[in-house]
C-alpha cells in the first residue's frame, strides 16, 4: 500500500473519535487496499458546486471532518473578506444532511461568523432566498440533489445569493489545503452558541416573505380558481413536500393528491434508487396513483426541491415529459400571456445553457425575446440576471431554464426553483384546461409550428481513480478527432468551450467563445442535429446530448436513436470498452 495513503488511514482511525462509525468502517477495511486508496487516494476538490461525495470514512468521503474543514477553508475566506460575515444554512432529506448542516454552523459560529439556520429540512433555492434576505455573505446548502442515497453533498452560495464563482471557490480551496481537519478547525458547542445568538433558527416569517416572493411570480393571478385542477404529487421523499403544497393551496389548486410512499423524508429513498425526476423509475409510484386518481398532471420534485418533472394524460396513459418539453410550454404560456395582459417588459431577456434545445430559441424569437446561452449549471443564469441587476434592469428577465428540469421565473433567487415552477406548471395547466386543452395537444402544436426537435441525454459512468483518467482520455480523443462526419451528417460548425473557438466549417470563420472555459465539444450537423459532449461537474460520468431534427416526430426519433447509436459505437468518442458503464 502507498505510504501516504497508509499513513492516512491509520491517523483517521487514531483520531476520528467524533464519529465512531467511520473508525468502525475504515477497521472493516483493514485488509482491503483496494477500498481503503478508493477512500483517500484523493480529497473531495471544492469547486463552484461546493463538494459532492459518497457518504463514508476518508478524504474521499462525505463525514463530518471533510464538512468541517471545508466550512473552516470558507470561515477564512469570509473573515479575510467582511468584518461581520454571516452565512445561510439549510439542508435537504439526505442520511446525515441535517448533522452536517450543524457541524458547519458550529465551526462559523467558532469563527465568530453569525449563522442564519434552518429548523428543518428545506428547498434548495430558500437557501438562495436566505442570502439574499439576511444579507448573508455566503449560503450552504447540504444536498446532493438527485443522486443516489450513497451520496451527500455541501453546496456554497456568495453574498447575491448566486452559486459561488470560481475566483471565490478557488480561494476557498486554497485555505481548505493548509487546513489540517483534525487539528485546525476551530469548533463550539452548538447549544452554547445558540445560547449566545450567534447561531439563530430562522424564523417563520421568512419563509412566510419566500412564498409570497414565489407567488408575485404568477402570470395569470386567480386561473386556477374554478378550473378544478387534479394534480398528483410526489416530493421523492425529500424537501419539497410543505412548500409545494403551500403555494398550490395558495393560488386555488385545492384537489392534490399525494404520493404517499414518497412522502416524507427518507434519505434511503425506498422506492427510488435513483430519486431525479428525469428518469422514469423514480415516477413509477407517482404513474400509479395517477391510474387511481385520474388527475390533470403529475408533478414530481426532486430531493432538494430545486427541479421538477411532470407527466401529463395522453389516451388511456400518461405521457412523461422531458425537461427541454416542459420549458419550451412554459416559455411559450409565459410569452404569450404576457403579452397578452401586457406586462412583457421592453427589451425583454431569457437565458439558457448551451445544452438545452434550440427549439426555444424559435419559440423566443417568434415573440421578440432575446436569449443568451450560457454554459451549463444554473449558477451562469443567475449570474446573466446579476449583470442586468448591476444595470437596474433585472426587470427584462422573464425566465430562464436548463433542460435537466430546473426552471426559474422572477429575480428573488439565483438558482433553480422547483416551488415556483411546479406554480407555473399548474397555471398553465388549468389555463388550458378551461380553453378545453390538454397539454400534451399543446405540445404537439408548438413541434407541430416550429419543427420537431428531439433531445435526449445519454450518460456513461466511470468509477474511481481510473474512471477519470479515461473520462480524460476520451475528451483528448475527441478533440483530436479526424472525421468531417457524424452518422452519416456532415459537421457543419464545431465548438470547443475550453480553447473557446467556434469553428464554421461553411463559411471557414471561427469566432472567439466569449464564456468561462469549460471542458465542452459541441458538433453541429446538418439539418439542425447535434451532439453535445461534457464531462459532468458533480458526478464521475460524461453526459452526451443529443439533437435529432425531422419533419415529423417520428422523423426526428429515428434521427435522434442514429445518432446514440453510432456515438456508442464509435472509437472516437469511446476509444476504450474500459470503465464505461
Amino acid at each position: 500500500m502507498d505510504s501516504v495513503i497508509k499513513s492516512l488511514y491509520e491517523r483517521w482511525i487514531e483520531k476520528a473519535v467524533d464519529d465512531s462509525s467511520l473508525i468502525e468502517e475504515l477497521k472493516s477495511i483493514e485488509n482491503d487496499e483496494k477500498n481503503i486508496r478508493d477512500r483517500f487516494y484523493r480529497s473531495l476538490e471544492f469547486g463552484t458546486a461546493g463538494l459532492r461525495g459518497e457518504i463514508g470514512a476518508g478524504t474521499n468521503r462525505m463525514n463530518i471532518y471533510t464538512v468541517r474543514v471545508a466550512t473552516q477553508g470558507l470561515a477564512n475566506y469570509l473573515l479575510n473578506h467582511y468584518d461581520n460575515a454571516s452565512v445561510s444554512i439549510s439542508y435537504d432529506s439526505r442520511i446525515k444532511s441535517d448533522l452536517f448542516a450543524n457541524e458547519a454552523a458550529r465551526v462559523l459560529a467558532a469563527n465568530g461568523i453569525k449563522v442564519y439556520l434552518s429548523t428543518e429540512l428545506q428547498p434548495t433555492p430558500v437557501v438562495s432566498y436566505a442570502v439574499r434576505y439576511h444579507k448573508s455573505q455566503a449560503g450552504i446548502m447540504v444536498t446532493a440533489s438527485h443522486n443516489p442515497a450513497i451520496y451527500n453533498g455541501y453546496k456554497c452560495y456568495g453574498s447575491d445569493g448566486c452559486q459561488m464563482t470560481d475566483t471565490a471557490a478557488n480561494e476557498v480551496y486554497s485555505e481548505i489545503q493548509k487546513i489540517d481537519c483534525f487539528d485546525d478547525v476551530k469548533l463550539v458547542d452548538f447549544d452554547k452558541a445558540l445560547s449566545e445568538g450567534i447561531i439563530e433558527f430562522i424564523s417563520d416569517t421568512f419563509y412566510e416573505s419566500y412564498l409570497s416572493e414565489v407567488e408575485k411570480q404568477s402570470i395569470r393571478k386567480g386561473i386556477c380558481e374554478g378550473a378544478e385542477l387534479r394534480v398528483a404529487y410526489t416530493p421523492l421523499n425529500g424537501a419539497g413536500n410543505k412548500l409545494v403544497r403551500k403555494i398550490l393551496d395558495r393560488i386555488g389548486v385545492k384537489d392534490v393528491h399525494i404520493v404517499k410512499s414518497q412522502e416524507k423524508p427518507d434519505g434511503n429513498f425506498p422506492t427510488c434508487p435513483y430519486p431525479n425526476p428525469e428518469r422514469r423509475d423514480a415516477l413509477e409510484e407517482g404513474l400509479k396513483l395517477c391510474y387511481e386518481v385520474k388527475p390533470d398532471l403529475l408533478l414530481a420534485t426532486d430531493p432538494d426541491s430545486d427541479r421538477v418533472g411532470i407527466a401529463v394524460p395522453e389516451g388511456n396513459g400518461y405521457r412523461l415529459l422531458t425537461g427541454n418539453e416542459t420549458g419550451i410550454m412554459l416559455t411559450d404560456y409565459i410569452l404569450n400571456s404576457r403579452i397578452e395582459l401586457g406586462t412583457l417588459p421592453a427589451d425583454p431577456v431569457m437565458v439558457k445553457t448551451i445544452v438545452t434545445s434550440v427549439l426555444v430559441d424559435r419559440v423566443a424569437a417568434n415573440y421578440g425575446v432575446e436569449v443568451r446561452n450560457v454554459l451549463t449549471g444554473f449558477k451562469y443564469i443567475g449570474e446573466q440576471i446579476l449583470r442586468l441587476e448591476e444595470k437596474n434592469q433585472e426587470y427584462r428577465y422573464v425566465f430562464g431554464f436548463e433542460e435537466s428540469y430546473g426552471y426559474l421565473a422572477g429575480t428573488y433567487v439565483r438558482d433553480k426553483d422547483a416551488v415556483v415552477a411546479s406554480m407555473l406548471i399548474c397555471e398553465m395547466a388549468a389555463y388550458y384546461k378551461k380553453k378545453g386543452e390538454s397539454l400534451s395537444s399543446i405540445l404537439d402544436g408548438l413541434y407541430s409550428k416550429y419543427g420537431y426537435y428531439k433531445n435526449v441525454t445519454e450518460s456513461f459512468d466511470f468509477k474511481g481513480e481510473s474512471g477519470m483518467e479515461t473520462m480524460k482520455t476520451i475528451m483528448d480523443s475527441l478533440r483530436n478527432m479526424k472525421t468531417d462526419t457524424i452518422a452519416g451528417f456532415k459537421i457543419i460548425r464545431h465548438a470547443d468551450y475550453l480553447l473557446q473557438f467556434d469553428k464554421n466549417f461553411v463559411t471557414n470563420e471561427e469566432k472567439k467563445i466569449d464564456l468561462p472555459k469549460s471542458n465542452v465539444l459541441s458538433f453541429f450537423l446538418e439539418n439542425g442535429n447535434a451532439v453535445i459532449v461534457r464531462p459532468s461537474g458533480t458526478e464521475p460520468k460524461i453526459k452526451i446530448y443529443f439533437t435529432g431534427v425531422g419533419n415529423s416526430d417520428e422523423e426526428a426519433i429515428d434521427t435522434v436513436n442514429n445518432l446514440i447509436a453510432f456515438v456508442k459505437s464509435s472509437k472516437d468518442f469511446f476509444p476504450s470498452e474500459e470503465n464505461k458503464d
